[in-house]
């Protein structure tokens, strides 16, 4: 029953990737982004990707490397605030033009490979899942077996999803990584599943002192990269511009201004 749910989903989706897409002979993406001069990010905020700096302006890594990606092929990057579950939707629906929000290459919680439903540009930061628990709890939190019957949760349709449905029955969807952070460290929970990304750069820092990134859980390494409509000839333009991006170093700088190590970037276009 359940591949029969996930056939129709992708069938459903598929359909509306044809309305008026490439894909399905209409026009070209790129050829509508160049007409209107800009083409639109779903995102959700969480930092260092996308967030709302001290002078209450979107920065990040991702809002960043989506500017200088515009710049280079001549339109501007507008950034849409979506729910993460609801990705391919606003996706096949026109309401946005990518996924580029520490989008992981991978699969679905449900197991079915997130190429199933977008084509991915090249991969362009080094990723995984992290497991944060309260510092307090690191000693009791102390295997896989331990988590049993644990509150967890993560982000809904996220990438972390699989493994906190993995470690407890007791899992509730957050409506972003950033909700999930929050309630942790508010007592909601007893444990998060995060992008590393975001773990490094907030967990056991200012408000989020007394969480951790808890290392009883390993976790397999994970990419990055931008999720377009199938077919599209937009992903193509966008990885000729990455490519450059690389070459002359600015996909580095951006990562280092950030405090994203130049060595998470893997080997564009492999």
């Amino acid at each position: 029953m359940k591949k029969l749910v996930m056939f129709i989903m992708t069938a459903i989706l598929a359909v509306m990737a044809c309305v008026g897409f490439t894909a399905c002979g209409g026009d070209s993406d790129f050829d509508s982004i160049k007409d209107k001069g800009y083409f639109v990010c779903g995102i959700t905020l969480y930092e260092p990707m996308n967030y709302i700096g001290a002078d209450d302006e979107l920065t990040g890594f991702d809002t960043d490397f989506a500017n200088a990606v515009a710049e280079k092929l001549g339109v501007k990057a507008k950034f849409q605030i979506i729910s993460w579950s609801s990705k391919y939707l606003e996706l096949n629906s026109g309401a946005i033009d990518c996924i580029w929000n520490g989008f992981t290459y991978g699969n679905e919680s449900n197991g079915v490979s997130r190429k199933e439903y977008v084509d991915f540009s090249y991969k362009y930061l080094a990723n995984g899942q992290c497991v944060v628990t309260s510092k307090a709890s690191l000693s009791v939190l102390n295997s896989a077996a331990a988590f049993a019957g644990k509150k967890g949760m993560a982000e809904g349709g996220s990438a972390g999803e699989s493994l906190a449905q993995t470690l407890s029955t007791d899992y509730t969807a957050a409506t972003s990584q950033s909700s999930a952070l929050m309630e942790l460290k508010n007592g909601t929970v007893d444990f998060i599943v995060i992008d590393s990304t975001m773990a490094n750069a907030m967990v056991g820092k200012g408000d989020y002192s007394s969480l951790s990134i808890n290392d009883a859980i390993p976790t397999a390494a994970e990419e990055y990269a931008i999720g377009f409509r199938k077919g599209s000839d937009f992903t193509a333009k966008v990885n000729e511009a990455i490519k450059a991006l690389s070459a002359d170093g600015t996909l580095a700088a951006i990562a280092e201004k950030y405090g994203l190590s130049s060595s998470l970037i893997p080997n564009i276009g492999a």
